[in-house]
């Protein structure tokens, strides 16, 4: 076990990102039923753990790049709640304008290179950024988030074969939710270790349980320490689920209500909470002032949103490249 993981109050900090996480991504739900959020939405409810788990791992001075369903991500790389939110309602004062929305979220302050709408698009980002790091000689990690579904697509292969051979410093990240979209990963993969289909570029790879965030803790540090250290890419593969259908339009009629409830018993957050309450660090007490400082944050962050200014007309074609040299 790694040293913070030993000390109460860091065990207490993981709890509460992940019950942010899990309160915002619920009140999205909510906001979204009541056409406040439009578009496409894809919740991260149930997945906290890995989320919260590697970023533990990175520095700063690293990059993130992330799916569609970044929410999460966002917030534990340390994007405010506020700036989130207005821009998951279109907002001028959200991260990009308004014009990203749920699957667009970017943020150069905190190196958050997406949210990326394309299955597998952000590795081949993930790779470049590596390489100019690693041009430059600078001493960082890109930490690239994906689906188990993105190794079905050729950018997966093209980028793992190249930061391989070129040792980028790349942590790529799968959470391996079982379902890409609709389809089981029995139904789409003829190997479903995906560490081992990792593997076959010469790329260091294990899995770990997603739904446990000590365990990612753990393996994201270790993995991180060795990219940084100049030891090429790495693959790690969180075995993890969503407990929500893929998108708010999703019916979900690929999987048995029974199989959710079943993963349910593994939720990350109900698992953390009782290892800490059985070592005596938290209590109902805590627990209860915990649950207010995430709704007052997240009511905080509705306000802002709803308060916040809609992009004129005017401004349609700002930030737009044309052969007319427009802003």
């Amino acid at each position: 076990m790694t040293r913070r993981l030993e000390e109460p109050d860091y065990r207490r900090r993981l709890l509460h990102e992940m019950v942010r996480i899990r309160r915002f991504e619920e009140k999205c739900a909510e906001l979204y039923s009541a056409t406040k959020i439009r578009g496409f939405l894809h919740l991260y409810i149930g997945e906290e753990a890995g989320a919260v788990g590697i970023m533990q791992a990175l520095q700063p001075e690293d990059a993130v790049v992330a799916t569609y369903r970044e929410h999460g991500h966002a917030l534990a790389r340390g994007i405010s709640a506020r700036a989130l939110m207005a821009e998951m309602f279109g907002k001028v004062e959200g991260c990009c304008r308004g014009r990203g929305g749920s699957m667009h979220i970017f943020d150069a302050a905190t190196r958050f290179y997406g949210g990326n709408a394309i299955v597998g698009g952000g590795l081949p980002l993930a790779a470049g950024l590596a390489l100019a790091d690693k041009m430059e000689g600078r001493d960082r990690v890109t930490a690239c988030f994906f689906g188990e579904g993105a190794i079905a697509e050729g950018e997966f292969h093209e980028s793992m074969n190249l930061a391989a051979l070129w040792q980028l410093p790349v942590l790529f990240c799968c959470e391996n939710n079982l379902y890409a979209m609709g389809t089981a990963l029995r139904r789409s993969e003829s190997e479903t270790n995906l560490a081992v289909k990792a593997a076959a570029y010469d790329v260091p790879s294990w899995a770990v349980d997603g739904m446990d965030v000590a365990a990612v803790v753990e393996a994201a540090e270790r993995a991180a320490t060795a990219v940084r250290a100049g030891g090429g890419p790495y693959f790690l593969e969180c075995r993890t689920y969503r407990f929500r259908a893929h998108s708010m339009y999703d019916p979900e009629l690929y999987r048995a209500k029974q199989e959710v409830e079943e993963w349910k018993k593994r939720d990350p957050i109900a698992t953390w909470m009782a290892t800490l309450e059985a070592a005596g660090e938290i209590d109902a007490a805590t627990l209860q002032r915990m649950d207010a400082d995430v709704a007052a944050e997240i009511d905080d962050a509705i306000a802002f949103a709803e308060a916040g200014t809609l992009e004129p007309v005017a401004d349609l074609e700002r930030f737009v490249f044309s052969e007319r040299g427009s802003e």
